[in-house]
């Protein structure tokens, strides 16, 4: 392990050196913190402090392909697929010696956060994903949708083409601005804000790490083979029986399913939260106190054991 000069560190682990930002007492109950696209790390800095303040020991890294996580070896396929973003979180967290860990995400890292819950949930004492259930299969994505909803996922589908990938390689600042004014149209974000996500995209497999993942989702690219067990698991869209909270935004501008289109594969304690005041998908980072506040009380959830009113709650 090693620190940096900007107050992150690097660990090896698995297929990766991950950089990660680490807070709070070693002896607290861990969380590990998990980002999506286009966004990174930072999305977590006001959660995170909150939660170390709290006792918690607070673990956020950058996905492969963001910021200063690199492959150990050039010879890697450069691979984007659900199940081996799960992996790489098993392995982050073996290489910390951290057994079990309220695990929390948005957008990638809340599907990341789903898929460690539902194929080992040992390891997940609790989970709080904003948008709920986001498992997903090759076969299920194969299926049109109507036109309207087929709108919102454009991106998809230019990343498809060759084309797509020129032009978010050349464009990836203007690419990622553009989602975050969508995704979130009532977060006034600073320049200063956006610039230091945007610096973790010029990570040289980050181009490739995209365009993987949303080939694959489309039944464009293969998968590993390593992994092919795995994905097919979690195309039975499995259950997940830990204790969960799930968040959404009131104004969530990108494609998100209703709770009640997930509300069946949450099995053990749950409570679904709304956060108001013009919240969009960027939740952790547009509403820090309302992530970090999930996070507690499913770790109460956890400890104190029994299910919860259902219901939904606005926060």
């Amino acid at each position: 392990m090693s620190g940096t000069p900007g107050g992150l560190a690097h660990i090896a682990a698995g297929e990766l050196e991950v950089e990660y930002a680490e807070s709070g007492p070693q002896d607290g109950p861990a969380v590990l913190l998990l980002h999506g696209w286009p966004y990174d790390l930072h999305a977590f800095d006001a959660s995170a402090a909150l939660l170390s303040d709290a006792g918690y020991r607070v673990l956020v890294p950058n996905l492969r392909g963001y910021g200063g996580t690199r492959f150990l070896s050039p010879e890697t396929t450069r691979n984007g697929e659900q199940a081996v973003l799960a992996t790489d979180a098993l392995a982050f967290l073996d290489a910390l010696g951290v057994a079990d860990a309220i695990v929390g995400g948005f957008d990638w890292g809340a599907r990341t956060a789903n898929v460690l819950a539902a194929l080992w949930p040992e390891r997940v004492r609790g989970q709080v994903s904003v948008s709920g259930y986001l498992v997903g299969s090759q076969a299920a994505n194969a299926q049109p949708l109507p036109p309207a909803a087929e709108l919102s996922w454009w991106y998809q589908f230019y990343f498809a083409t060759e084309r797509g990938r020129l032009g978010y390689d050349r464009f990836r600042d203007d690419f990622a601005q553009l989602i975050w004014r969508t995704a979130s149209p009532r977060w006034e974000f600073s320049d200063e804000t956006f610039a230091r996500t945007a610096a973790s995209f010029a990570n040289p497999d980050h181009v490739a790490i995209v365009i993987h993942n949303y080939r694959w989702r489309l039944g464009l690219a293969d998968g590993d083979p390593a992994l092919a067990e795995l994905e097919e698991r979690l195309a039975a869209r499995p259950p997940i029986g830990v204790p969960t909270i799930t968040l959404e935004g009131d104004a969530n501008g990108a494609p998100h399913p209703e709770p009640a289109a997930y509300r069946d594969r949450f099995t053990g304690p749950y409570e679904h939260r709304v956060a108001s005041g013009g919240i969009g998908h960027d939740l952790p980072q547009e509403a820090p106190q309302v992530f970090a506040d999930a996070v507690v009380a499913v770790d109460r959830m956890a400890r104190e054991g029994g299910r919860q009113p259902e219901g939904v709650r606005r926060v």
